[in-house]
């Protein structure tokens, strides 16, 4: 098929191609600096084998030729479903190597996710382990693109993918040109108009957050890198194994999301820094099962995807000694582009300064600056002074969105939706994410989403999702329902018409039943009104 038409996938191209100080210039190249360097260092590590540097350099070479010997060109779609083990990670950098395109599918997704992502991107081939592969098996159908699904079931000796890679004819750098500005992987998005979209990103963007994590000393050699946040998420896949390697840092993949499993992991190999919601942490530093001597090898704890109750806050103070880390990200950028200091006082709200690689502004609709304290819509730019001026790009555009990308990205600005505040000192305050965001412990929920499978039950004549404080999770899902006359739906019904084709974690925790919706004057459901009705 190779390489995609900018013109069918509606995306653009870069005016500009800069340099990334201190850093390899491609994921291809990700790993060449610290093999020449130190070869015998370890690299990366699952609950199933170790690699050292030079074994995952050579790993990634014969996932490359493994990948070619199938078919597959510069330009297709490669995508995988599989757990925190390290057969995601070589594939992913076998892929970099021959110029294909990522495509990340959770595994919490519904099969009816998952088969919209697949067809959208066009992916022609799908590794996943057996349970993701007995999912696909049932839509490839509604696949025409898919030519291969191979199972690449971790921990399995002789599962098909490690059988290509014991086969593959050569353990050497694919002999081709990578361009670090062409598309390299599509994040989807949560849908804000109840469709998923694909935000496209070239390897030079994937490199972006580790050149900056190292620049400023977030990340070095010997400060081992934990996640235990799905890797098929592409922002968790480059502040992990990429940001890692990019360090010559080893990156722990832990297999288990909860609060006792993690601190095994953060124990055992000594997790220097490690990233999770506020639901986990506060989990970590309150379960009593958990010895605390356990996380005594964390000096970067960080924190994202969701609000920080006061409660966590002191929590979080008092086990670490500074603040909580709170930032502001998306998946477009990609990753951060703001971070409060946490050797500093907080300031309630605050998403923190701008990262060296970037500028903020906030603009109105006609996209003219708005004054210092007014709301406005926040917008992403390179940084124009210093040693990092002009290096950043963001996103390429929405896969085969073309109207979507023009929105997005406008005069070399990226557009996030999402309304803010700047104060004096630069500090940015999110006042409204975009459609109404819900941060389900820091997983996203776009209400769009939900209320699109909810309005496909010709019972319900008008629905509304919102999220709804709670002091661990930061928000839950909760939707009201008014019905048809005289048609009436079980909670139960709801929850399982929801569950059917959203992940779990989307599926409304709190239903209420109304006579009629408050609207506005253009008949639009005023969510803000319906907030009281999940008080009790």
């Amino acid at each position: 098929m190779g390489a995609p038409n900018p013109i069918e996938t509606g995306l653009l191209r870069p005016s500009r191609r800069p340099t990334i100080p201190g850093s390899p210039q491609s994921v291809a190249a990700l790993l060449a600096p610290i093999v020449a360097r130190t070869p015998d260092a370890e690299a990366l590590v699952c609950r199933h084998r170790r690699y050292r540097y030079d074994e995952l350099d050579r790993a990634a070479n014969r996932a490359a030729h493994a990948l070619l010997s199938l078919g597959v060109e510069p330009g297709d779609r490669i995508a995988a479903s599989i757990g925190n083990y390290c057969e995601i990670v070589v594939a992913l950098l076998g892929a970099m190597r021959i110029g294909a395109i990522w495509v990340g599918i959770n595994r919490a997704l519904a099969p009816a996710e998952k088969a919209h992502m697949l067809a959208d991107s066009g992916v022609r081939l799908f590794l996943g382990d057996r349970e993701m592969l007995r999912q696909v098996q049932e839509i490839r159908s509604r696949l025409p693109d898919l030519q291969w699904v191979v199972d690449a079931e971790p921990g399995i000796e002789m599962s098909e993918w490690t059988e290509r890679l014991t086969r593959a004819p050569s353990e050497d750098v694919p002999k081709i040109d990578i361009d670090p500005f062409d598309p390299a992987a599509i994040a989807y998005t949560s849908g804000t108009t109840g469709r998923p979209k694909g935000a496209v990103h070239s390897q030079h963007n994937m490199l972006m957050p580790g050149a900056i994590a190292r620049s400023v000393g977030r990340s070095r050699p010997d400060l081992t890198v934990g996640y235990a946040l799905p890797m098929t998420i592409l922002n968790v896949f480059i502040l992990g194994p990429i940001l890692a390697a990019q360090a010559g840092a080893k990156c722990v993949l832990m297999d288990r999301n909860d609060a006792v499993g993690i601190a095994e992991w953060i124990r055992d190999e000594r997790v220097g820094q490690f990233a999770s919601v506020p639901a986990t942490y506060h989990d970590l530093l309150t379960r009593p099962e958990i010895d605390q001597s356990d996380l005594d090898s964390l000096e970067k704890p960080g924190v994202g995807g969701a609000t920080c109750p006061d409660e966590f806050r002191d929590l979080f103070r008092e086990r670490f000694g500074q603040e909580v880390q709170i930032g502001y990200g998306l998946t477009e950028a990609p990753t951060s582009i703001s971070h409060t200091d946490p050797k500093q006082s907080a300031i309630p709200g605050c998403s923190g300064t701008a990262l060296p690689h970037v500028e903020i502004c906030i603009r109105d609709d006609s996209g003219r600056d708005v004054a210092i304290g007014d709301e406005g819509e926040i917008c992403v730019g390179p940084r124009r002074e210093g040693p990092w001026a002009n290096v950043y790009i963001p996103m390429l555009g929405y896969w085969k969105q073309p109207e979507a990308t023009r929105d997005a990205l406008r005069d070399g600005w990226l557009h996030t939706g999402d309304i803010g505040v700047m104060d004096s000192d630069g500090n940015l305050f999110v006042r409204d994410r975009r459609s109404d965001l819900i941060i389900r412990g820091g997983a996203n929920v776009y209400p769009a989403e939900v209320e699109r499978v909810l309005h496909s039950d010709r019972r319900i004549a008008a629905c509304a999702v919102l999220g709804i404080e709670d002091p661990r999770l930061g928000q839950r899902v909760a939707a009201a329902i008014e019905f048809e006359p005289e048609a009436r739906v079980s909670e139960e019904e709801l929850r399982e018409l929801c569950a059917s084709q959203l992940a779990r974690y989307k599926v409304p925790e709190r239903i209420v039943i109304v006579d009629a919706f408050p609207r506005n004057s253009m008949g639009k459901i005023l969510k803000r009104k319906l907030v009281s009705l999940f008080e009790n």
